[in-house]
């Protein structure tokens, strides 16, 4: 199998685009759709990528995650390793500005339905389906085209891109956000390559310092809360932890003997250790005792199950009711899962950790705009503060780059290092003088 399309596996290998020991499956299926889409010339490659399926479905009766492994596998050769270049597979197969386009309905359902193959988080997925809702209005009407007559391109992206810019005046972020899911939207959904986006005007952002609250003012904000409250927020201080990150922590990621919290899955899809905050251990152990009583009730209601991340659930049947999957902050009651249908107890809302940071913010008076993330960026400061190398600070965070973490040097630099004001030295030296 070793020897199968030896080329696209070494590619796969060098991209890190897939798991070692899918590799050689990956060709694998490629080679097979080659063979298949030979036999089938006459149509577009997306019928022949959805008849090669429902033929692995149906004729072999395979099981759905290896349809679904040999449809990854299909778009990461024909999108990632042709580069989207499908000439040799059919000269009419890439689509093309001015080809006839799906209508709405049907590109947002496939878009939601290739998120869903690649197991990406219902959050992206609602923002993915919100910018092609907002881009498809914008083509549609302030461009005036005929979405399925005219079709769309580069053109059509950098535009719109330029117009949240300039007309909309958004934030650098907000608009790599749009670009994202557009890119998502072309390459894995209308198959259409984006090539010439330099023109596109970016929306500026000047360097910025994070807000970062004083010792005092974290003890000030934690003496507002009590209770999973507090304890949020000292996970959020004491670990340098994101939002969703303390939000979806599980119960067998927390290792009181080692001291460490992993986390799963962060930024970049990335694990790393943290560490327990000393002081959080004897509350932490206390508060997973009574979720653990929650849970046993929801099990004896014929509950108990917790979304499984990469489609562990099929692999793993039992494992969603496990106690060590259980959420650490569990939500307060039971909800419908939007993608299954399953009544679960999801994690606890980040909105209602948001609201409850601000309003902690409120009572203790703080007039710094802090927020869940000013945890994280004091967190990282005051460990410098107290010495730590910021090697270790960016291994606790999880920054790819040092350069990340080297802006709270310059936060540290202001707080601690500052230099006199002439203003001082002036009086000191009058009040020598007299």
């Amino acid at each position: 199998m070793e020897k199968i399309l030896p080329d696209f596996q070494k590619y796969l290998i060098d991209h890190n685009l897939a798991p070692m020991g899918h590799v050689s499956f990956y060709a694998l299926w490629a080679s097979k759709f080659l063979c298949f889409s030979n036999n089938n010339k006459d149509k577009n490659i997306e019928l022949r990528i959805r008849l090669f399926l429902e033929y692995l479905a149906k004729e072999k009766k395979l099981s759905r995650w290896q349809v679904e492994q040999a449809d990854d596998a299909i778009r990461l050769y024909i999108n990632h390793f042709l580069s989207g270049d499908t000439s040799t597979l059919s000269p009419n197969a890439e689509a093309v500005p001015g080809v006839k386009l799906p209508d709405y309905q049907e590109v947002e359902q496939k878009l939601r339905e290739i998120i869903r193959i690649k197991h990406y988080a219902y959050s992206t997925e609602r923002s993915y389906r919100e910018w092609f809702q907002r881009f498809y209005t914008y083509v549609t009407t302030t461009k005036g085209k005929d979405w399925q007559k005219n079709g769309v391109d580069e053109t059509d992206v950098r535009d719109f891109l330029s117009h949240l810019a300039v007309r909309q005046k958004v934030s650098s972020s907000t608009q790599n956000q749009a670009f994202n899911a557009l890119l998502f939207l072309f390459r894995e959904v209308l198959t259409i390559d984006l090539r010439d986006l330099s023109k596109t005007v970016r929306a500026k952002r000047g360097p910025k310092l994070p807000v970062v609250l004083s010792q005092d003012e974290v003890r000030s904000l934690i003496d507002q809360l009590k209770g999973r409250e507090l304890l949020i927020v000292q996970f959020l201080y004491g670990t340098g932890m994101r939002l969703m990150e303390v939000a979806r922590l599980r119960v067998q990621d927390i290792d009181f003997r080692l001291n460490a919290v992993v986390v799963r899955a962060g930024k970049g899809d990335k694990d790393r250790v943290t560490m327990v905050p000393e002081a959080a251990k004897e509350p932490m152990k206390q508060h997973l005792s009574l979720i653990k009583k929650i849970h046993k009730e929801d099990i004896k209601k014929g509950y108990g199950e917790v979304y499984m991340p990469d489609a562990l659930d099929r692999k793993y049947p039992n494992a969603a009711k496990e106690w060590g999957w259980q959420y650490v902050f569990p939500g307060a009651a039971l909800s419908v899962d939007p993608r299954s249908g399953k009544v679960r107890r999801h994690h606890i809302s980040p909105s209602a950790i948001q609201k409850m940071v601000a309003e902690a913010v409120r009572k203790a008076g703080i007039v710094k705009r802090a927020s869940v993330h000013t945890l994280r960026h004091s967190f990282a400061t005051h460990l410098l503060m107290n010495g730590v190398n910021i090697r270790e600070v960016q291994e606790l965070l999880g920054h790819k780059n040092l350069e990340t973490t080297m802006i709270y040097t310059h936060v540290l630099r202001n707080m601690s290092k500052a230099p006199r004001s002439p203003l001082d030295t002036l009086y000191e030296s009058h009040a020598r003088t007299t």
